[in-house]
């Protein structure tokens, strides 16, 4: 069966003011595509709403042959309090809970999977140490291990390299390349232009509407960014979209 995230006329909106609108778009099982637009584009709103993380004002989002668990998800923003006694190991563990539960033993072959994704993302031999003593590009760099140790079809990654240096972030850029040789689909929200060329074969472009979707070297042309720039800033209106 293939799988896919289906965008159905998606609207989003907060206090009646759309922050994404009227966009279709499919995400296909083994796709690699970047989201990529100007501040305040909703990039990050969109995941969100794939997620089903905000309520659609209008279409929906669809999940074709999926199940929660099938899609990992890392937010640009943890809600994990770093001052609480977690070590490394833990909380990349936290990728096994569709699998084991909150207080399911981490038998063998999953620590290994575990100690696998650390050191994937450069933290081999840190397992033990406390999440408070991380930096932030260590912690992020774990959180990127738990969502590798999910095994999800799907990954949905927000701004996923804040905080890490440029030498680390090309390392991780390569993981994910693995990941979607692996057959598993990558969707990034990313705003470094560069990183985007280099990595990710397929672009979706928005700004707050979809702007255009496609192969990276058409879509990330400068008529289109120039439309899209032009867009977001229009969108500082108040009335620019019939949400119905």
């Amino acid at each position: 069966m293939n799988t896919a995230l289906v965008l159905d006329n998606l609207t989003v909106s907060y206090r009646s003011r759309p922050a994404v609108h009227h966009i279709d778009m499919v995400f296909e099982e083994g796709c690699m595509y970047a989201v990529f637009g100007p501040n305040g584009a909703g990039k990050s709103t969109l995941l969100k709403a794939v997620m089903r993380l905000l309520p659609c004002s209008t279409g929906a989002v669809h999940w074709r042959n999926l199940q929660r668990c099938d899609i990992a998800y890392l937010s640009q923003q943890s809600d994990i309090d770093r001052s609480q006694p977690m070590t490394v190991f833990e909380l990349a563990a936290m990728g096994l809970w569709y699998e084991i539960g909150f207080f399911g033993r981490v038998a063998a072959p999953l620590q290994e999977r575990v100690q696998a994704a650390l050191s994937r993302v450069g933290m081999a031999g840190l397992g033990d140490r406390m999440i408070a003593e991380l930096s932030n590009g260590q912690f992020q760099r774990v959180l990127l291990a738990r969502t590798l140790v999910q095994n999800a079809q799907f990954l949905l990654l927000d701004e996923p390299f804040n905080a890490v240096d440029a030498k680390t972030t090309y390392a991780l850029l390569d993981v994910l390349r693995q990941e979607h040789q692996a057959g598993r689909a990558v969707i990034a929200v990313l705003h470094d232009y560069e990183q985007v060329r280099a990595y990710f074969p397929n672009t979706f472009l928005m700004a707050k509407e979809k702007i255009a979707a496609g192969r990276t070297e058409e879509v990330l042309c400068g008529e289109l960014l120039q439309k899209a720039n032009e867009l977001a800033q229009s969108g500082e209106e108040d009335e620019w979209c019939g949400i119905a």
